[in-house]
């Protein structure tokens, strides 16, 4: 059986290695940090910041420590006004042109927002995603509120959909795909 626990702070190393090593070849990690010399560096400081963002709010769950987890923005939780992280000015742009282009394709009313599901390749293939997310749907669920997240992996649609989510929306930024779907 798998233990779906509320993360803490004890788990960010982790999750941080979780995120880098699963966003490895991910088109959207591969657009935002591009220098491949300091692309898990800065890969590592964003994947700390989106935990630290969702941890002390109890909207991060996680399996095994943090070998696979799931990083949601309850309604409301999503700010603009987040600190500089310490990645290039060239990511912090591509970053911020990213963030603009999903905003629309979010609703304007309240959703719970999938920000970062993730397992570590050593534990991929178990469905361990699918046991990651349940809290975060099971909240929105309870709120009666839709759970929105977005991708930039064609691969990951399907497998998205497999779950019960479906395509509400796609737009490109520069040769980036990206899709919005929604449960």
């Amino acid at each position: 059986m798998t233990d779906v626990e509320r993360a803490t702070a004890a788990d960010r190393q982790q999750v941080v290695e979780t995120v880098v090593a699963a966003f490895d070849r991910d088109p959207a990690f591969r657009f935002f940090f591009q220098d491949p010399v300091t692309r898990d560096a800065e890969a590592a400081v964003f994947a700390g910041a989106l935990f630290d963002q969702r941890v002390t709010p109890g909207t991060t769950w996680v399996i095994d420590g943090g070998r696979s987890v799931a990083m949601w923005d309850a309604p409301g939780g999503w700010s603009d006004d987040e600190e500089k992280l310490a990645v290039s000015d060239e990511a912090l742009a591509r970053l911020d042109d990213y963030h603009r282009a999903v905003q629309g394709l979010f609703p304007r009313s309240p959703f719970w927002y999938l920000g970062v599901l993730a397992t570590h390749p050593s534990h991929a293939g178990r469905k361990l995603g699918r046991s990651v997310m349940k809290p975060g749907l099971a909240a929105a669920a309870a709120a009666g509120l839709p759970a929105f997240l977005e991708t930039t992996n064609e691969a990951n649609v399907a497998m998205y959909e497999r779950a019960g989510w479906r395509v509400s929306g796609s737009t490109h930024l520069d040769h980036l795909p990206i899709w919005v779907l929604t449960q």
